[in-house]
């Protein structure tokens, strides 16, 4: 099995971790009740998704 001959630096190994962080979900809004909403999922509070209503919401 391959070993290492040298210790990457810190740096190195910073660079190569750059991309790793956890990003921040994308915010739409509902064309229907204008409520926001992350991007491609159902509406929580009208269950409308990508042009017509998915799931019944139960009036209050």
């Amino acid at each position: 099995m391959a070993v290492p001959k040298r210790k990457h630096s810190n740096s190195r190994s910073g660079k190569r971790r750059s991309h790793d962080r956890v990003k921040k979900r994308q915010i739409g809004y509902c064309p229907q009740c204008s409520n926001a909403v992350p991007t491609h999922t159902i509406c929580p509070k009208c269950g409308y998704y990508q042009g017509r209503t998915v799931t019944p919401q139960a009036d209050e």
